[in-house]
């Protein structure tokens, strides 16, 4: 019978591995959940969803974006998550925030972890890009955009994380005034910005 040690190297060799394939070690299946169950509290891989699993080291957060996008090819990149996109903010979010449509099922109990928000109309579709990151396509909004619902969900994710992302954003020439009036129009959010946005062109 194969080693239980012997799961990492054949997860390391492989990448992203399900159940069905780590059963060619011939492990009884008790044996073999034990000894998965060992490596992720070790740290040294990670459930990348229900019955797979990869090595933690080889993931980053790109790679994460990419899992994302895979499962959910509709979701969109949205908030902290597309803040450190586009390098606006200091945080470093330890989950995933995705906009999904507002009818759109998701599940639950995944690897990354997800924060969903669901939005509809202009409010989903505008400003959303497209980019090439290593392992495949991430969908993201627009730095204007972005800083439109960071102000909109400045409840959720702080005040001063809005006002951070607007000062960074308009200092990086991220966006025009036109753009960024373009988004607060479809988010709602003119008047609760106008005062920052006046402050900083001044």
């Amino acid at each position: 019978m194969i080693q239980s040690n012997s799961i990492y190297p054949y997860i390391a060799n492989q990448g992203v591995t399900t159940v069905a394939e780590l059963a060619k070690l011939k492990l009884s299946r008790p044996a073999l959940y034990r000894e998965l169950a060992k490596l992720v509290e070790e740290g040294r891989i990670v459930r990348v969803r229900r019955g797979a699993y990869q090595v933690a080291a080889a993931l980053d957060e790109s790679d994460t974006w990419v899992q994302v996008m895979l499962r959910y090819p509709q979701g969109v990149l949205c908030l902290l998550s597309a803040l450190t996109f586009h390098d606006l903010t200091t945080q470093s979010p330890p989950v995933v925030w995705l906009a999904l449509p507002k009818s759109a099922w998701h599940k639950t109990d995944e690897y990354p972890p997800l924060r969903i928000l669901h939005f509809s109309g202009e409010a989903f579709t505008a400003g959303v890009e497209s980019h090439q990151r290593p392992g495949g396509i991430v969908r993201v909004y627009s730095a204007a955009k972005t800083v439109a619902d960071s102000f909109k969900f400045r409840n959720r994710i702080g005040l001063d994380v809005a006002i951070e992302a607007l000062r960074e954003g308009w200092q990086q020439r991220r966006f025009t005034l036109a753009e960024l009036d373009a988004m607060a129009r479809i988010c709602r959010v003119q008047a609760v910005m106008k005062p920052y946005v006046e402050t900083l062109v001044a």
